[in-house]
């Protein structure tokens, strides 16, 4: 998945697949997260947002099943 730099007070960088539906996550603190289930709508918002950290925490954070993979 190919993974976007944002520029975040919090977050690294975003990648999304479409296909499987997976948001994944990489804070700065070098952890990892994907969500799942997560519409091409909410990433796109994701994307668009003037602050990503803020966008995140209201709309993805508690929305949808995630795991830490790193």
């Amino acid at each position: 998945m190919e993974m976007i730099p944002v520029s975040s007070s919090n977050i690294d960088s975003i990648g999304y697949d479409a296909d499987t539906e997976t948001l994944r996550m990489k804070f700065l603190s070098g952890t990892i997260y994907e969500y799942r289930n997560v519409p091409q709508i909410a990433y796109d918002g994701l994307t668009r947002a003037s602050s990503h950290g803020s966008y995140f925490n209201r709309e993805i954070r508690n929305a949808y099943t995630y795991e830490r993979i790193g």
